[in-house]
């Protein structure tokens, strides 16, 4: 009976003692759970607080400094500053295109209460046009309350005293200045010169002085040409701004750097002189025949180009466009036209060159040349008997030239021609100059349409497809001059350093022989100063040596065989259907010193109109240049 109880006793210890022994490996085993997690957790704190320290470390100190640049472009606001625009001048210091101040009103909507009232008072003091108003609305609503608004620029003095009288009760509205393109000579230089204007999207080159307000870019003439180195470099400004943008005070300034001055070859003077002597569609060109500087560039009719400055209206621009007159249309460079009887010395020189004629041939003129079915008339109906090369020059034959461009074609016409400069590009400093056109046989093939005798019989008489300017006429005369292939040009200097390689004997020979170009000068002569010749009315050049020179006279409008028949007077018909009259010539004969080419539309005749008025223009010349005229850099005139 004693031994089932010392069982049980012991079976009842055994499960104590096993009982404890789970609890103990439980404790065991929750202490090593809690101690992983501990570390765990310690380790992912310590990573994280070692990557923050790192990341602190980086932010701090090895890009500290990239972040404190940041920090302080936030609190500093960079802004161009516009230079000023350079000036251009004549050949004698006189300014042509300068800079005025340009005082403006500026609204900042932040300090006005009402943007109406204080718009409805400003214009009881200086008007403004229902356009401009709603240009102010629109403008103040697209921008922030405190980015000042254009509300009137080009003040009068007397407008900015009203303005800053009436101050207190205009709440918003500031005064400030700049500068804007001012032209003293106005239309006098228009065609020249040129004009700015804001620049337009297709300006925008990835400079940012475009950007500015205010800025103003070339859009015509030497202004264009001219305008990267005319603009100059910006400056700039450092401002410390708040958070939302708004100027707190100025940090820093510094200014840009000016565009450079351009001194051109015009002399204003002298461009006075021509235009006050020609009507409207006259072009006048005036080269130095030495080394091609244009001394006078005259169109009629011009324009003025200060009115460009404030914006042209849209009446103004429909009456400049809207005519037949064409003001904005730089006639010496871009009009186009037959060169007429100015053209023959170009013919005689490709049959000399070729040696298909001889100076002494005869060749005989009835008044007209029987080609096929065709009959092409002489000027002269009666005609001029038997013509030698300088005769024929003297009292302009056409039959003459109708058989010399027969015997030598139209490729050797175009060809010398193109050695004097027309239908070539010229390379003048003038945007959008058309270098005109010298037609050819492949030319015409190109167009569809074989090249025929008759074609060649009336391009010698300088009728039919030929497209010239004035200015290349000019360059022509230039070169049967002085016989080197001078380039024209209207820039002497930019920034005060002359342009090099424009002397007299750096532009390089014709390669045309002496005696041939001897010869074409010497009928050129006979022209004006032998009895006979077709300009010998307007030989007096007031004791400036003697003139040497060319008529010409060109059909706008066929002359019919029966208005022939009848003894057709260009007098009795419409004035846009008379011919245009034509010049070239230059003076002294015996050192050849000025270039002149006159063309007069429907002027008639070019030995009634055209001859006397580039007579006049040379002696104006000789006039002006009769003594050296002394550099008067210092003494530039502001305008």
């Amino acid at each position: 009976m004693k031994w089932p109880r010392i069982l049980r006793r012991r079976e009842k210890g055994g499960i104590a003692n096993f009982s404890m022994r789970g609890v103990k490996r439980e404790e065991e085993l929750r202490r090593t759970v809690f101690t992983r997690r501990a570390l765990l957790l310690g380790g992912v704190q310590l990573g994280a607080f070692g990557f923050l320290g790192w990341r602190l470390h980086t932010l701090q100190v090895d890009q500290g400094e990239r972040f404190a640049t940041l920090a302080e472009e936030n609190r500093r606001s960079a802004r161009l500053l516009s230079p000023p625009r350079g000036r251009i001048f004549d050949r004698n210091g006189e300014v042509v295109a300068g800079n005025r101040l340009n005082w403006r009103a500026l609204l900042v909507a932040e300090h006005t209460t009402d943007v109406a009232a204080t718009l409805e008072t400003f214009s009881r003091i200086v008007p403004l046009s229902e356009a401009d108003r709603a240009r102010i609305t629109r403008d103040v609503r697209r921008r922030r309350r405190f980015v000042p608004v254009t509300v009137r620029e080009f003040l009068e003095w007397e407008e900015m005293a009203r303005i800053e009288v009436n101050a207190p009760d205009l709440p918003g509205i500031v005064i400030d200045v700049g500068t804007s393109r001012i032209y003293p000579e106005a239309e006098h230089l228009a065609h020249v010169v040129g004009y700015v204007a804001p620049p337009s999207e297709a300006d925008l080159d990835g400079d940012p002085l475009l950007q500015l307000p205010g800025i103003r870019v070339g859009r015509a003439g030497v202004e264009r040409f001219h305008d990267t180195t005319l603009r100059g470099r910006a400056g700039a400004v450092q401002l410390e701004v708040n958070a939302v943008g708004r100027i707190i005070r100025e940090m820093d300034r510094r200014e840009g750097v000016p565009g450079s001055d351009v001194e051109l070859t015009i002399d204003v003077e002298l461009q006075k002189a021509v235009r006050g002597k020609i009507e409207e569609g006259t072009s006048v060109v005036v080269l130095d025949a030495t080394n091609g500087e244009v001394l006078a560039m005259a169109s009629q009719p011009s324009f003025d180009p200060n009115i460009f400055n404030s914006g042209v209206s849209g009446a103004q621009w429909r009456q400049w466009t809207s005519g037949r007159s064409t003001p904005l249309i730089n006639k010496t460079t871009n009009g186009l036209y037959a060169p007429g009887s100015t053209f023959k010395m170009m013919v005689a020189l490709a049959a000399l060159e070729a040696r298909l004629v001889t100076p002494g041939e005869r060749i005989h003129c009835p008044g007209h040349l029987d080609l096929g079915n065709t009959r092409f008339h002489c000027w002269n109906r009666n005609g001029h008997g038997g013509v030698d090369l300088r005769t024929s020059l003297k009292v302009s034959c056409d039959v003459y030239y109708y058989e010399i461009a027969r015997r030598i074609g139209m490729d050797r016409i175009t060809a010398m021609a193109r050695r004097f400069g027309m239908g070539v590009d010229l390379d003048i400093e003038l945007p959008g100059a058309r270098p005109g056109l010298m037609p050819s046989r492949a030319w015409q093939e190109a167009r569809g349409r074989a090249w025929s005798v008759g074609d060649t019989v009336v391009h010698g008489i300088g009728q039919g497809f030929y497209q010239l300017t004035p200015l290349s006429l000019a360059v022509m005369t230039a070169r049967l001059a002085s016989g080197r292939a001078i380039q024209p040009h209207l820039t002497r200097a930019v920034g005060g350093r002359p342009i090099p390689g424009r002397r007299p004997e750096d532009w390089p020979s014709l390669g045309i022989q002496d005696r041939n170009l001897r010869l074409m000068r010497d009928a050129m002569w006979s022209v004006m100063n032998e009895q006979g010749g077709t300009a010998y009315a307007s030989r007096n050049m007031q004791g400036f040596g003697q003139m040497s020179g060319k008529t010409g006279t060109t059909q706008v409008r066929r002359v019919t065989r029966e208005q022939r028949e009848r003894g057709f007077n260009v007098q009795n018909v419409p004035r846009e259907w008379r011919p245009h009259a034509l010049f070239v010539g230059y003076a002294p004969h015996d050192n050849p010193r000025y270039a002149v080419s006159v063309v007069v539309e429907h002027g008639t005749s070019g030995s009634g109109t055209a001859a006397p008025l580039a007579r006049d223009v040379l002696v104006e010349t000789f006039n002006r240049f009769r003594q050296p005229i002394p550099p008067r850099v210092a003494q530039r005139r502001e305008p």
